[in-house]
């Protein structure tokens, strides 16, 4: 750059000629290839579920276990309404752990909270 700011007649022969199509043409390449990175990203099917911190998947007497647990701290935390308890003991009583499993596929614990909340919150009002 210092050169060409000293030498202001340069001829042709001097000057490096840059083609407006050559980069153009570049640039019309990069966009296809990211177009078709987009696409290519768009078209893969994926599962809508999300693991939470690829936590391990729960096992059935785990979930029993942590169902008594989760049941009976809703029980004490009530312990004086009568009816929330004995809506409670009904709930453990019908509690089927391989159909609670079948409908809610890859559960974690936090996965497990969340679904035994909405189950069980109805019970408690």
């Amino acid at each position: 750059m210092f050169n060409f700011i000293n030498n202001l007649f340069r001829t042709a022969e001097q000057t490096p000629v840059e083609s407006s199509a050559s980069s153009d043409e570049g640039g019309h390449r990069k966009e296809q290839e990211q177009k078709k990175e987009q696409k290519k990203y768009l078209e893969q099917e994926e599962p809508d579920e999300v693991k939470i911190g690829g936590r391990p998947e729960l096992t059935e007497d785990e979930v029993m276990s942590m169902t008594y647990d989760y049941v009976n701290k809703l029980k004490d935390a009530n312990e004086g309404n009568d009816k929330v308890i004995s809506k409670l003991d009904k709930y453990l009583a019908n509690f089927n752990v391989k159909k609670f499993m079948k409908n809610n596929p890859h559960m974690t614990y936090p996965d497990f909270y969340m679904v035994i909340f909405n189950e069980t919150d109805p019970l408690t009002h």
